[in-house]
Protein backbone atom coordinates (compact mmCIF):
# COMPACT_ATOMS: atom_id res chain seq x y z
CA UNK A 1 0.00 0.00 0.00
CA UNK A 2 2.02 2.71 -2.02
CA UNK A 3 -0.51 5.26 -0.84
CA UNK A 4 -0.03 4.58 3.81
CA UNK A 5 2.89 5.82 5.49
CA UNK A 6 3.96 5.08 9.55
CA UNK A 7 4.56 8.14 11.53
CA UNK A 8 5.40 8.73 15.11
CA UNK A 9 2.06 10.89 15.17
CA UNK A 10 -0.03 8.44 13.21
CA UNK A 11 -0.63 7.11 9.63
CA UNK A 12 -0.52 8.64 6.89
CA UNK A 13 -3.19 8.90 4.03
CA UNK A 14 -2.00 10.23 0.35
CA UNK A 15 -5.47 10.54 -1.18
CA UNK A 16 -6.85 11.13 -4.71
CA UNK A 17 -10.78 12.72 -3.96
CA UNK A 18 -13.69 12.66 -6.75
CA UNK A 19 -16.45 15.13 -5.63
CA UNK A 20 -19.56 15.25 -6.74
CA UNK A 21 -19.96 11.12 -6.79
CA UNK A 22 -23.01 9.64 -6.08
CA UNK A 23 -22.10 7.92 -2.95
CA UNK A 24 -19.15 7.96 -0.63
CA UNK A 25 -17.03 5.24 -1.56
CA UNK A 26 -13.36 3.90 -1.19
CA UNK A 27 -12.59 3.18 -5.00
CA UNK A 28 -9.25 1.87 -4.98
CA UNK A 29 -5.80 2.75 -5.53
CA UNK A 30 -4.28 5.15 -8.24
CA UNK A 31 -0.64 5.77 -8.53
CA UNK A 32 0.53 6.22 -5.13
CA UNK A 33 -3.15 7.48 -4.22
CA UNK A 34 -6.13 6.03 -2.46
CA UNK A 35 -8.69 6.94 -4.91
CA UNK A 36 -12.05 8.55 -2.65
CA UNK A 37 -15.50 9.34 -4.25
CA UNK A 38 -17.43 11.80 -2.32
CA UNK A 39 -20.49 13.08 -2.81
CA UNK A 40 -19.99 16.89 -1.69
CA UNK A 41 -19.02 19.73 -4.05
CA UNK A 42 -15.91 20.83 -3.89
CA UNK A 43 -17.43 24.20 -2.77
CA UNK A 44 -16.45 25.97 0.77
CA UNK A 45 -14.62 23.34 1.98
CA UNK A 46 -17.93 20.74 1.92
CA UNK A 47 -15.81 18.10 0.00
CA UNK A 48 -12.73 18.87 3.03
CA UNK A 49 -15.57 18.42 5.61
CA UNK A 50 -17.33 15.34 4.01
CA UNK A 51 -13.93 13.46 3.71
CA UNK A 52 -12.97 13.91 7.69
CA UNK A 53 -16.49 12.09 8.29
CA UNK A 54 -16.25 9.70 5.84
CA UNK A 55 -12.41 8.82 7.29
CA UNK A 56 -13.75 9.32 10.94
CA UNK A 57 -16.59 6.84 10.22
CA UNK A 58 -14.36 4.53 7.95
CA UNK A 59 -11.09 4.31 10.41
CA UNK A 60 -14.43 4.61 13.76
CA UNK A 61 -11.89 7.56 14.64
CA UNK A 62 -13.05 10.77 16.61
CA UNK A 63 -13.57 13.78 13.31
CA UNK A 64 -9.96 15.34 16.17
CA UNK A 65 -8.07 12.79 15.76
CA UNK A 66 -8.17 13.01 11.20
CA UNK A 67 -6.08 15.68 10.34
CA UNK A 68 -5.50 17.62 6.64
CA UNK A 69 -2.15 17.82 6.22
CA UNK A 70 -1.92 18.85 2.33
CA UNK A 71 -4.24 19.50 -0.48
CA UNK A 72 -6.91 21.71 1.30
CA UNK A 73 -7.72 23.17 -2.10
CA UNK A 74 -6.77 20.18 -4.50
CA UNK A 75 -7.64 16.57 -5.31
CA UNK A 76 -4.59 15.09 -4.07
CA UNK A 77 -4.92 15.41 -0.32
CA UNK A 78 -2.63 14.10 2.47
CA UNK A 79 -4.28 13.34 5.55
CA UNK A 80 -2.59 11.88 9.12
CA UNK A 81 -4.87 9.31 11.60
CA UNK A 82 -3.71 10.48 14.51
CA UNK A 83 -2.72 7.92 16.61
CA UNK A 84 -3.76 5.51 14.50
CA UNK A 85 -1.14 2.73 13.21
CA UNK A 86 -0.22 2.01 9.66
CA UNK A 87 -1.01 -1.86 10.46
CA UNK A 88 -4.02 -0.93 11.72
CA UNK A 89 -5.02 1.70 9.22
CA UNK A 90 -3.92 -1.51 6.22
CA UNK A 91 -6.04 -3.97 8.59
CA UNK A 92 -8.92 -1.46 8.20
CA UNK A 93 -8.71 -0.92 4.68
CA UNK A 94 -8.16 -4.68 4.14
CA UNK A 95 -11.67 -5.16 4.98
CA UNK A 96 -13.39 -2.91 3.25
CA UNK A 97 -15.21 -3.93 0.18
CA UNK A 98 -14.49 -1.99 -3.10
CA UNK A 99 -15.93 -1.84 -6.17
Amino acid sequence: MSFLTDTPAGAVLNLRIIPRAHKNAIQGELGDALKIRLCAPPVEGAANAALVEFLSDTFSLPRARIQLLAGATSRNKRVLLAGFSMAAAQARLNGIPRP
